[in-house]
């Protein structure tokens, strides 16, 4: 995802807490759905998307959405 000039968050460490935070976090398997949330500057959450581990997020959509916060 080169080219992108804004933070993104892996929920590395500590373990899952963000992930626990939005509440995506599967405490029986120690991991997370896979999940993308879109926060905007002022902290408002403008898109989610969340699979099944194995399901893999629509990147376009998800562009497409960024595009719509510039």
């Amino acid at each position: 995802m080169g080219g992108i000039a804004f933070p993104l968050l892996c929920d590395f460490w500590p373990h899952g807490t963000v992930a626990k935070s939005y509440g995506v976090f599967r405490e029986a398997a120690g991991m997370s759905e896979r999940a993308v949330f879109v926060i905007d500057k002022n902290g408002i959450v403008r898109y989610i998307d969340v699979h099944d581990i194995g399901e893999e997020p629509d990147v376009e959509q998800i562009f497409e959405v960024l595009d719509t916060l510039k």
